[in-house]
């Protein structure tokens, strides 16, 4: 094969990396872009193409993190992983890692971690890697990566239990879930909530959101129970989508654009967390965006003509 094909086909795999080092779909795409750039403009045919091609996507994710981190820190509101519909990347022989690796909780506990500790839990937890190539990636000694993943793993394990493995019972949940959203059924909602369940919105000050968290069964029930009809008397639409290997949904406007994706956590059979990301920035890579501020307008008219 020649270079580019050669590239393609490692592609999903360098985008999966770079993914879960950056959070962000469109950091990620540009982080392999400019590794294929690097890899055509090479003279020299490296020993090993996957791990030259893995070394450089870290290396530059290593980079562009270093710099979004700044961003995040003055990021209006709750900051939030852009959506991913489905992984290009599958290997069976890891899939648990890979699908756990990907969920928002992870990646949101994954920003926790220093660029270099993430990058090597990244490597070697999610993708297997061995500590040579990983050392490789980032620049420092095996032992250092070793130090560097003990820290890794610690505070990954600090931050959450893992999601129920069974992921039957997961959707069989969800669909309950969606079911009582669309029908504005609050006690059904009610009967799926945790008791600390919390509802969190992203907008990044560039879409209507929650002034704050909703907290609680009831509140978050009696929320959903009523904004999920009212969006949907002003043809706002909703299909139930795995989002970051998780129960979500994909709501859209009435031109098939896309409005704001939902995503829930699922543990011990109860919906624990419920995530909204609605920033504009973070959706276009899902197609057209819908305007939030004109739907939410629109929905404040109708609740007060239906008063």
């Amino acid at each position: 094969m020649n270079k580019a094909e050669v590239f393609e086909e490692l592609r999903p795999l360098l985008f999966s990396i770079a993914y879960r080092i950056l959070g962000s779909v469109s950091e990620a795409e540009d982080a392999v872009q400019e590794t294929w750039l690097r890899f055509d403009g090479s003279t020299t045919p490296p020993t090993s193409v996957k791990g030259f091609l893995s070394v450089t996507v870290t290396r530059i994710s290593i980079d562009v993190l270093r710099s979004a981190r700044v961003r995040r820190e003055a990021y209006v509101g709750p900051w939030f992983p852009e959506p991913l519909l489905e992984d290009p990347y599958q290997d069976p022989a890891r899939s648990a890692e890979l699908a756990d690796s990907v969920s928002m909780a992870a990646l949101l506990l994954l920003e926790r971690l220093s660029p270099l500790e993430r990058s090597v839990f990244v490597l070697r937890e999610v993708f297997g890697f061995e500590f040579g190539d990983v050392a490789a990636a980032v620049g420092r000694s095996q032992a250092a990566c070793r130090q560097l993943l003990v820290r890794a793993r610690q505070h990954m394990k600090a931050g959450r239990p893992r999601f129920e493995a069974d992921s039957k019972e997961r959707q069989e949940l969800a669909a309950r879930f969606f079911d009582a959203l669309r029908e504005g059924d609050v006690a059904g909602l009610q009967d799926l909530l945790a008791a600390d369940v919390q509802m969190v919105g992203d907008s990044g000050g560039k879409a209507p959101r929650f002034a704050r968290p909703i907290a609680g069964t009831e509140n978050v029930a009696r929320l959903l129970g009523s904004l999920v009809p009212l969006l949907g008397r002003v043809d706002v639409t909703f299909e139930p989508h795995e989002v970051n290997g998780q129960p979500g949904a994909v709501f859209r406007d009435r031109d098939g654009k896309v409005l704001t994706t939902l995503v829930v956590d699922v543990l011990d059979n109860q919906i624990q967390t419920i995530r909204a990301v609605v920033n504009p920035d973070k959706l276009g890579h899902l197609g057209p965006v819908a305007d939030a501020w004109a739907i939410d307008g629109a929905a404040k008219r109708m609740r007060r003509r239906t008063r």
